[in-house]
């Protein structure tokens, strides 16, 4: 940070951590600050013996294998995988990065140790070859000196021999190095390294510094307001980076990012000790926003996978302000779960729910997600487009054996089959739930993990023919202003100096072939047949009016000639136009309404015409072209044929349900029912009849404001109005009335 730290800490604080689990690293922000700087300067000076040890065995599963005529550095069975046990967060990653070292420079390191006529050694086992080769790495990188030894280590004695050995030749080895630099014409072992290595090296060195905002414990604004006290400023882009400077994700509006830099800092900070800020790629932030861009206020999600415990996190964090539920497959195990609440309770979330089993395991019709509208699928894959393979295989539980492929620049047939079918078999799975939209992500360069996946799952038809087929949409996003710009079903992000490698697909059901019909063809085929009655009329005498209006005031035209109406053939496409939007108001101010408002009186009528309120939007009949004579005949066609469409209406109820609340202008009557089978006494015919239930009885009171009379009439426009309605009404102490819906 800008300001000035102390560094003044003592060095052998807190180094020998017994924790067992990851969260416990993240509890004290002292604590981790002075971890962060102990273990750096352990780092430079040499690491733990268990460091050592889970390095040696994580290269072992890794190293590249040789056949056996052309062997000459032999190293032990590796058919057992290997079980690692870290003692914290900072020595797994520490063992990671030797081991990927050590293979970067594998051939390197068995030349030096041939040349200088070190290697065989009969005291030297096999099975110690990955543990000969990993230190010796480590003694180059410190320029051949000794490595300094902390008294509170735990000591290996694998790891002390192997050590000794290597110490007692390090004149040999030290010239058998620089016979190879020569040799490769190297100004250092890093041009040894094929250019591809090397330039995604620095790519990865230079990315900017993905974090995103928990809401759990502050804010946008909280967060930007303390950026500004500790001396940064906001630009524009990445590309206006300078040293203590940030910028907003355009994507995501609770993304920053930050030179690379200032990692080092931005770890050590308050901010981030807190869990106010929380270091993640960018890839897993753009998943969720297009997960939270498809729910509804209290819609459940399903990831999964664990994955990231961070992309879980970001996802509830993103449902904070909502009674919606997280569900997590694949926990696995108690321990396990115990430690994802720890990491969870120490974030603040509290809207995850964990489950034990395989996301494959659970049944399409598992009561526990019924309320799930979305599934986030982010499946294990190849990963080759991450831009740090260690943050890949830290985070996501990625497979080690990323390292050899990036070394490789691909990922061999074999793997990538097996892969791209366990890919398609979890997306398939997810096609059975009855949910709405599937998000899919991957960090793969692949197609066959990618478009092809997506385009066999659909394919397939696993859904079945009781759900509605899934189709492709575009990904759309929490900050994108226009959803109708995104035309793109596939969402990348291409592997570059400031950005990973993501590929994202979102897959929904089709809807109802009504839902597709535009507002202004159902207002148009209602008309038609007459369902909109005197709301025509008066749309048509409004249009009368304005037309003369204009007329009167405009008098001429810019050719100096009066205007016909003959020439005005787009007046019925206006009037249509103008009626969607008036629907789209009366369905918003229905919604929005103030439940306390109250209303005096609501009496249901049996209505006369199927649409004759004035809640409603007006539309024109289109009878202008008929002749003057004809006019009269042609309203008595419509109008025959509107009570002929009216006799196979088929009455569906709809359940309302009201506040039980009364309206203070509004005493109920003595001995009149106040329980919800009033209606269901008083209602004096059956659905055939078509007959509603009576009005309620005016009270007698005197002070009372005047009474309003509301005649309840409902136009079935689209399936979708045969949900229960909620209205904010208040009606004396009734809570329960029934309206009927006419479906013409």
């Amino acid at each position: 940070m800008p300001r000035s730290k102390s560094n003044s800490v003592s060095f052998h604080e807190d180094v020998t951590n017994d924790t067992s689990h990851l969260s416990e690293m993240k509890i004290s922000d002292v604590k981790r600050s002075v971890e962060k700087r102990t273990m750096t300067l352990i780092g430079k000076n040499g690491c733990h013996d268990s460091v050592y040890i889970n390095a040696a065995k994580i290269f072992q599963g890794i190293r590249n294998k040789k056949p056996k005529d052309k062997m000459l550095v032999r190293y032990g069975d590796d058919s057992v995988s290997p079980v690692l046990t870290f003692k914290d967060e900072y020595s797994q990653r520490m063992s990671y990065e030797l081991a990927f070292n050590a293979l970067k420079y594998q051939e390197l390191l068995e030349e030096i140790l041939l040349d200088s006529c070190v290697y065989p050694c009969q005291s030297i086992p096999d099975e110690l070859t990955s543990l000969l080769v990993v230190m010796l790495y480590d003694l180059q990188d410190r320029k051949f000196e000794a490595r300094e030894i902390f008294d509170e280590e735990e000591p290996v004695a694998e790891v002390r021999k192997i050590e000794h050995f290597l110490y007692s030749f390090r004149i040999k080895l030290a010239a058998a190095l620089a016979r190879c630099r020569i040799k490769r014409d190297a100004l250092s072992i890093e041009y040894i390294l094929p250019e591809t290595i090397r330039k995604h090296e620095q790519r990865a060195s230079a990315l900017p510094l993905c974090v995103w905002i928990n809401t759990f414990k502050t804010s946008l604004q909280d967060v930007i307001k303390d950026l500004k006290n500790k001396g940064f400023t906001k630009v524009e882009s990445v590309s206006d980076f300078n040293r203590y400077t940030y910028c907003m994700d355009q994507h995501c509006h609770d993304v920053l990012f930050f030179p690379s830099s200032l990692k080092e800092e931005l770890l050590s900070s308050d901010l981030f000790a807190d869990c106010k800020l929380l270091l993640q790629d960018r890839s897993r932030s753009l998943a969720v926003h297009s997960v939270q861009a498809l729910l509804n206020t209290d819609s459940d999600v399903i990831v999964a996978h664990v994955g990231s415990h961070l992309t879980v996190a970001h996802m509830s964090a993103l449902r904070n302000h909502s009674m919606s539920r997280v569900f997590v497959c694949g926990v696995k195990s108690s321990a396990r779960a115990d430690e994802l609440r720890n990491l969870f309770n120490h974030m603040g979330c509290e809207n995850i729910q964990l489950l034990y089993e395989d996301f494959t395991e659970i049944r399409p019709t598992d009561p526990r997600l019924q309320n799930a509208k979305v599934i986030l699928l982010i499946p294990q894959c190849s990963g080759l487009g991450f831009s740090n393979p260690i943050d890949f295989i830290l985070s996501e539980h990625g497979d080690a054996g990323l390292l050899r492929d990036l070394l490789q620049g691909s990922v061999s047939k074999d793997k990538l089959r097996s892969l791209a079918e366990r890919q398609l078999t979890e997306l398939m799975h997810a096609m059975k739930f009855k949910v709405q939209a599937i998000v899919y992500c991957t960090s793969s360069v692949y197609p066959e993990e990618n478009e092809l996946v997506v385009k066999k799952a659909l394919e397939s038809g696993v859904e079945g023919h009781k759900l509605k087929r899934f189709r492709l949409i575009p990904p759309v996003f929490s900050t994108c202003s226009n959803p109708e710009s995104c035309t793109d079903f596939f969402f990348r992000t291409e592997l570059s100096e400031i950005s990973s490698g993501c590929f994202l697909a979102v897959i929904a059901r089709e809807k109802d072939s009504s839902e597709n019909v535009s507002v202004q063809d159902i207002l148009a085929r209602a008309a038609a047949k007459g369902l909109l009655g005197s709301i025509a009329e008066k749309t048509k005498d409004d249009e009368n009016k304005q037309w003369k209006t204009t007329q009167h005031g405009s008098g001429v035209t810019g050719s100096g000639t009066e205007p016909k109406r003959a020439e005005f053939p787009h007046r019925k496409d206006t009037s249509n136009i103008n009626a969607a939007v008036s629907v789209s108001k009366v369905v918003t101010k229905l919604r929005k309404k103030n439940v306390n408002q109250p209303v005096s009186y609501v009496q249901l009528k049996k209505p006369v015409s199927p649409a004759a309120g004035t809640g409603l939007p007006r539309v024109l009949k289109h009878t202008a072209h008929l002749p003057a004579v004809g006019k009269g005949h042609g309203r008595q066609m419509l109008a025959r044929k509107a009570r002929a469409e009216r006799k196979k209406v088929v009455l569906k109820p709809v359940e309302i349900v009201l506040p039980p609340v009364i309206s203070p202008y509004v005493r109920p009557q003595p001995g009149m029912p106040t329980s919800s089978s009033y209606f269901d006494r008083t209602g004096a015919k059956c659905l055939s009849d078509r007959a509603l239930p009576p009005p309620l009885p005016r009270s007698g009171h005197t002070n009372r404001a005047k009474e309003s009379t509301v005649a309840v009439r409902v136009l079935k426009l689209s399936s979708r109005f045969t949900e229960k309605v909620k209205l904010p009404v208040y009606i004396h102490s009734h809570t329960y009335i029934t309206v009927y819906l006419y479906s013409g």
